[in-house]
């Protein structure tokens, strides 16, 4: 195995990993595994209790990405005062298709689909399966907000459920 070059993440580093949102590098160690070194990127998902080992040469290729830039978050709250484009489709190719975005670890793509799947008060109730989705999408979306502006969820919530009540009005 050659090191093409030097990896762009390092430990403390905040990252998005597209199956489970953000993280934190806590550090990159080596391991042997079935006879083979890896070095691994220790990353800790703090809210969901998790560590997960990523081999360096592999990062980039499984979508793990750093976070958004300040105006990717712009855009994507920006997102979110649009009006929902729900499709005609079932909603089990619906669902299939917010599941795609809100994996693809693509802050704009989870936008969407926040946007998509928000209900105000005066609107007909969410289905289990559509709750489920937006909580999830909401969730990475704040998180990821509250990492990019250096701030604590529960002040990204605000920021974000703001836009989505701002939309409504």
């Amino acid at each position: 195995m050659t090191k093409t070059k030097k990896s762009e993440f390092s430990p403390d580093d905040f990252v998005v990993y597209p199956a489970h949102g953000v993280g934190k590098i806590m550090s990159i160690e080596e391991q042997e595994i079935a006879g083979l070194k890896l070095e691994l990127f220790v990353i800790s998902f703090e809210k969901d209790k998790m560590t997960l080992r990523v081999p360096t040469h592999k990062a980039t290729e499984v979508g793990m990405r750093s976070l958004s830039s300040p105006d990717i978050v712009t855009k994507a709250l920006e997102t979110l005062k649009g009006k929902a484009k729900v499709k005609r489709a079932m909603w089990s190719r619906r669902a299939q298709e917010y599941e795609q975005k809100i994996n693809s670890g693509d802050l704009l793509a989870i936008a969407e689909v926040v946007r998509d799947l928000h209900r105000s008060d005066d609107q007909r109730e969410q289905s289990y399966s559509e709750r489920q989705l937006y909580e999830a999408a909401l969730e990475r979306l704040t998180r990821e907000v509250a990492a990019v502006s250096g701030t604590d969820e529960t002040h990204a919530a605000q920021t974000v459920g703001d836009v989505l009540i701002g939309r409504a009005a």
